[in-house]
């Protein structure tokens, strides 16, 4: 699976669909050659455009579809079904007296001081929630035997309900899953194979029922949904005589067969984010920089992630589309300060960016769409950070004179010149984002001077000097092209698949017998899942992790180890790792206090082939193709050079101020700051220091 490319026509893709364009990124590494695609999104039918992006590379660039070896994507499909809730008709079977889980949950507001938002309701009306009889202690004593009866009666209720899928959902199957299991194959038999059914138990097997009863009913409303996306996707690439089929970018990063994003399309939720970042890994790991935060900006949101000693933080709980979801995901902090994000004024007289955003259409006020509210966007033309003229290489017009028109609407409430204003939207939206990075570097133990900053999104590289000044970053990387970076992550992602065995327990004297039965059920989860991806011996890598806290304590903390069998010293040496490791996130460590054991976790990885990053040329530098004046600062407006990226070569070295521009992005150079073009056509700026 990861062997060296034979034939040097082999193509790998990578596909990123977004909600305004779809990005491909294609690599022929015999050629050292990388095409770059980019077309308009067709929501309503996601597949429409990759299948249309796909012909458009073929036939400009003359290629052979059987010799793609690789089609990994990333989707929105699965958001998007849940935020607009047009997902499959979900039944839940539950034990007795948990009918209302759903809708209770942790009884607490989604924010502490809104008295007035609520919840999201229920994927599955009430109506549509059946409870039986039957109770599995924490211990795993049978309490109350599975009324098989009643789950025979359920059924039959169900059966005049077109149901789409039913979950199963008992109280501690995390553990001890037999009375799900059997619940489950009754059911099947009874309702026939048109009605999917599935257990909490197998999309993920976490304590906390609340938030595993949520993601397995949202891991279910998406399976019909997902499963006809990805059946019309791999018939159309197949007509296009693509011999392999596609596969799925995953939120807590990697890639999974179609077949499992059929059977766990919950797993892609999330994973626009999570290419972004394993894009900016990919591409770290290659210059050497192992300790870098990632900044990703869009025209809705700013992504931030932190990269420690080249490897991506993962969190096992998030919301989506308010609803809680407990599945592995990359640790990336959204906030809304993306292009498009509106300026407005709050009742303090203060000025505020963000999170409502102007989306695609209108779009910002110089779009020319239709829209009034100042944004970011706006306030970057007015300053001369953007081109008064177009966007796109030309392909998008930009109106100066709405921009400045919305701006002075801001600025006439503000009191303030227009000037003045637009440069403090646009440091609002940079405090924004600031604050979103020290939420993942300096509250969690690291200091943000110790990492580079890799900004990429279509307006990363516009603000990451901004950014990174107020957080004492000196080292900035840019890659070649930063508004397809997420596509170009696909190309270096591997199989992924996280499995996770529940094992509640003291850590006592008999610590290593409890850790050793968790790793030989998980051993045995790894092996079928291997062979089911067809992962040769030589591919198979394994993440081993146990997830620890002292007793008492509500949340754990995950704590790697090797693969090889635990005895007494090695569980005394898990538990000092323990120890340091909550030193460090929590300030402080109680050695003697006793401990639990919640679960063993292993990430499983079938290593893929992956194309090396093509080099850049070396040539005569390239000179600047005009100028403009530039606002960088309040008193700091100076007449600007602006030069093509692409027309800059490999050791190539610029002193700002500069104003780089490309197709799909745009960099802003401060006086002073130097910058190097890199032999992989990444942008290297090193940070002047700009004083207090």
């Amino acid at each position: 699976m990861n062997k060296s490319a034979k034939n040097p026509m082999e193509i790998h893709i990578g596909v990123d669909v977004g909600g305004t364009f779809t990005d491909f990124a294609v690599s022929i590494p015999g050629q050292n050659r990388q095409i770059l695609h980019k077309l308009a999104s067709s929501p309503d039918r996601p597949d429409q455009a990759i299948v249309d992006g796909l012909k458009e590379v073929l036939a400009t660039h003359g290629l052979d579809a059987g010799n793609i070896v690789r089609f990994g994507h990333g989707t929105t499909v699965g958001t998007n079904a849940l935020i607009q809730r047009r997902v499959g008709k979900v039944a839940v079977v539950t034990s007795q007296g948990f009918r209302d889980l759903l809708e209770i949950g942790r009884q607490i507001r989604p924010k502490v001081y809104d008295i007035h938002q609520d919840f999201p309701k229920p994927l599955v009306p009430r109506w549509l929630r059946y409870e039986v009889p039957e109770r599995m202690r924490a211990d795993g004593v049978v309490h109350k035997v599975l009324d098989e009866a009643a789950v025979r009666r359920v059924a039959e209720e169900m059966a005049g309900e077109e149901i789409d899928c039913v979950a199963v959902c008992f109280l501690h199957s995390h553990a001890f899953p037999a009375h799900e299991e059997r619940a489950a194959e009754i059911l099947r038999h009874s309702l026939g194979e048109d009605v999917s059914v599935m257990t909490s138990s197998m999309v993920y097997p976490e304590f906390r029922e609340y938030e595993r009863f949520s993601t397995t009913v949202l891991n279910a409303a998406l399976l019909t949904v997902m499963g006809a996306y990805l059946d019309r996707l791999t018939k159309s690439v197949a007509d296009l005589g693509v011999v392999v089929e596609p596969t799925v970018s995953q939120s807590g990063g990697g890639l999974m067969s179609a077949g499992y994003s059929r059977r766990y399309p919950i797993r892609s939720a999330l994973s626009g984010p999570a290419a972004g970042v394993l894009g900016a890994a990919y591409r770290a790991k290659a210059t050497g920089e192992a300790n870098v935060i990632t900044l990703d900006i869009g025209g809705t949101s700013a992504d931030v992630s932190l990269l420690a000693d080249g490897e991506a933080s993962v969190v096992h709980s998030r919301r989506l589309a308010g609803f809680p979801l407990r599945l592995p995901a990359l640790d990336v902090n959204a906030v809304g300060a993306g292009g498009g994000s509106i300026a407005w004024i709050d009742r303090d007289g203060l000025l505020k960016v963000g999170p409502d955003s102007a989306g695609a259409l209108p779009g910002p006020a110089c779009y020319g769409h239709g829209g009034e509210a100042a944004t970011v966007t706006d306030a970057n033309v007015l300053l001369g950070r953007l081109p008064s003229d177009s966007l796109l290489d030309g392909r998008m017009a930009i109106r100066r004179d709405l921009a400045e028109a919305a701006i002075d609407r801001l600025a006439e409430q503000l009191q303030m010149s227009r000037q003045v204003t637009a440069l403090g939207i646009v440091q609002v939206a940079c405090a924004t984002i600031v604050k979103a990075i020290r939420a993942i570097s300096v509250e969690r133990g690291h200091d943000p001077a110790d990492f580079a900053l890799f900004a990429f999104g279509g307006a990363g590289p516009l603000h990451a000097a901004d950014v990174a000044h107020e957080l004492g970053i000196k080292r900035i990387f840019i890659p070649p092209n930063p508004g397809i970076l997420c596509a170009e992550g696909l190309l270096g992602s591997d199989l992924v698949a996280d499995l996770v065995q529940p094992s509640l327990a003291s850590f006592g004297v008999e610590a290593s017998e409890t850790l050793n039965a968790a790793r030989a059920v998980l051993e045995r989860r790894a092996d079928a899942w291997f062979h089911d991806e067809n992962v040769a011996p030589p591919d198979q890598r394994g993440a081993w992790s146990v997830d620890l806290r002292y007793a008492g304590q509500n949340f754990e903390l995950s704590i790697p180890f090797d693969a090889t069998a635990f005895d007494p010293a090695k569980a005394a040496a898990l538990r000092e790792a323990f120890d340091a490791e909550h030193e460090r996130a929590y300030g402080f460590a109680q050695a003697g206090e006793s401990m639990e054991i919640v679960s063993m976790r292993v990430k499983l990885t079938g290593v893929l082939s992956k194309p090396p990053l093509p080099k850049v040329a070396g040539s005569a530098p390239a000179k600047p193709m005009g100028s403009r004046l530039v606002t960088f600062a309040k008193d700091e407006v100076c007449e600007t050079p602006i030069y093509r990226r692409d027309a800059l070569n490999s050791g190539q070295n610029l002193i700002g101020p500069a104003v780089i521009e490309q197709m799909d992005s745009m960099l802003l150079l401060f006086p002073d700051d130097r910058a190097t073009v890199d032999r992989w056509g990444n942008l290297v700026i090193d940070l002047a220091d700009r004083g207090v």
